[in-house]
């Protein structure tokens, strides 16, 4: 199994890649096309700010190769809300792959929405062996409409898409490397997907 860490500067990836050795996978950071290309399965983390993300991807020619990938994609939290149509962070243009708009928290809510809140209205193999009201962790202020292509759904001032799917690609808006066995559970999913 050839796992590949989209390396662009904005994500938390040793996380992450602490979380799939602890599966007894060694995930290969890189933001090289040629190896990215080459991986049985890609994650495309996120932290941070939107635009300054996409400006990084733009940079390194990875916001044309990314939707054009054919293998299994994750991906977390900001690169979930990257792959959507735009997001209002810096009011950003995204990789279109998830035909949804991302929007802000009103200040009616604390903001971020930040800790453990239930995933529910589970659909896809990603989500294999997890209860509906699952608890994950998150983190975040901005987040995906409800759509065709969610695959899950968490309630903070309103119901949103807290997972996405789309042919080859999943998206997550929470933090599976974080959420304990039930987080770790997705990413033996995904491996398997």
């Amino acid at each position: 199994m050839k796992l590949v860490i989209i390396d662009y500067g904005a994500g938390n990836i040793k996380s992450i890649q602490f979380a799939f050795k602890r599966l007894g996978i060694d995930a290969i950071l890189s933001n090289n096309p040629e190896i990215i290309t080459s991986a049985d399965r890609i994650i495309f983390p996120g932290v941070g700010e939107a635009s300054s993300a996409m400006k990084m991807l733009r940079k390194s020619r990875l916001d044309e190769l990314i939707p054009k990938l054919k293998q299994p994609v994750l991906g977390i939290c900001l690169g979930m809300q990257l792959m959507c149509n735009s997001s209002e962070e810096g009011n950003t243009t995204g990789l279109g792959i998830f035909n949804v708009d991302v929007k802000r928290f009103s200040n009616a809510v604390k903001v971020p929405h930040m800790g453990w809140n239930t995933v529910n209205g589970l659909k896809s193999n990603l989500f294999k062996n997890i209860k509906e009201d699952a608890f994950m962790y998150l983190v975040h202020s901005f987040y995906a409409e409800m759509c065709q292509e969610a695959i899950a759904s968490t309630h903070y001032e309103l119901d949103y898409a807290s997972a996405l799917q789309k042919d080859n690609f999943y998206g997550v808006q929470f933090h599976p490397e974080k959420s304990g066995e039930i987080g770790e559970q997705l990413l033996k999913n995904f491996i398997n997907i």
